[in-house]
């Protein structure tokens, strides 16, 4: 055999082998990094420490990648319910996934429970017809296990578990200057108690019907109403409202007055430096900045709308 062609028939031996290794390595299935167990516990630390978005990301990681059976799937479909349900109070995604239990784990013993969400799901969503057809159909259905939330149970309401991350997380809806009285752990167990009363006269109203009481909707419709209002008005001013260093040095030096340590007699004494005072002067130029982006937000409503005032018939 000449050496041509014993160099032609390596030429294309070699790619060919290049070629093979090549789909042998990418047909290789890579394993998952960490254990089931490890993504889970995970994903419960994340809630625990109160990252609910973040949680539920990996609660979808552990369901998607790894071999679960239908009991833990239909468990980890809860918690990323009531994830939505509980903590970020979005109705819509929980809904969806408490009808996922529904229908695709008919066999689960959470039926009970996921029913009278659906239902809670539905009022918030103020589909009240939708609400009252779920609640007749899961009439029929019996009382059933609860799954387990991640967290230190740390009381019962019946058969209803309080975890350590229940408290943690109503205590952090508390403004500031009230939930800094709320540190140690027994005045966290006053707290919890409320909270536990609330929950019971919230439960005897719903059973005597106070939620379709008229005073009870038009109360619900004024708040909510006021609500949405103050949500608009939070994102207009944080939209328009922006300041930096410069903006307090000279919002300072126009007054310097304002933040002077004075006598008795208003006399002053001292001239504070900016750096003394500078929180503070950062806290009064955005509150000046805010209530002036608030007036404008009303003057380009009432321009918008064309709004008429009749000044002379106000009584």
């Amino acid at each position: 055999m000449s050496a041509g062609k014993i160099r032609l028939k390596s030429s294309l031996v070699f790619p060919f082998l290049s070629i093979v290794l090549i789909f042998a390595s990418c047909s290789e299935e890579r394993g998952p990094r960490f254990s089931a167990d490890q993504i889970r516990a995970y994903a419960n630390e994340l809630y625990n420490r109160q990252l609910y978005s973040q949680a539920i990301r990996e609660y979808q990681n552990y369901l998607a990648n790894y071999s679960v059976n239908k009991n833990e799937e239909a468990n980890i479909t809860y918690i990323i319910a009531n994830i939505y349900f509980d903590r970020l109070k979005d109705y819509e995604n929980a809904l969806a996934y408490y009808l996922k239990i529904r229908q695709l784990f008919p066999e689960s013993k959470l039926q009970t429970e996921v029913s009278k969400k659906i239902v809670a799901c539905l009022e918030r969503l103020q589909r009240s017809e939708d609400a009252q057809q779920a609640l007749e159909e899961s009439a029929h259905l019996i009382p059933s296990k609860k799954t387990k939330r991640p967290g230190t149970v740390i009381a019962k309401i019946g058969d209803r578990e309080i975890t350590q991350g229940d408290l943690d997380f109503e205590l952090q809806q508390l403004p500031p200057e009230i939930r800094s009285e709320y540190t140690s752990p027994e005045k966290k167990k006053e707290f919890l108690k409320r909270y536990i009363a609330t929950e019971l006269m919230y439960d005897t109203a719903k059973r005597k019907g106070l939620d379709r009481d008229k005073d009870v909707i038009e109360a619900a419709f004024q708040a909510k109403k006021y609500a949405m209002v103050q949500k608009l008005v939070e994102e207009e001013i944080r939209q328009k409202v922006h300041i930096n260093d410069e903006d307090i040095e000279l919002y300072y030096k126009a007054n310097k007055e304002k933040y002077a340590e004075k006598d008795k007699k208003g006399k002053i004494v001292r001239q504070r430096p900016l750096s003394e005072v500078k929180s503070q002067v950062a806290q009064d130029l955005l509150l000046e900045r805010q209530q002036a982006a608030y007036q404008n937000l009303i003057e380009r409503m009432l321009k918008a709308e064309n709004v008429a005032i009749y000044d002379d018939l106000i009584k």
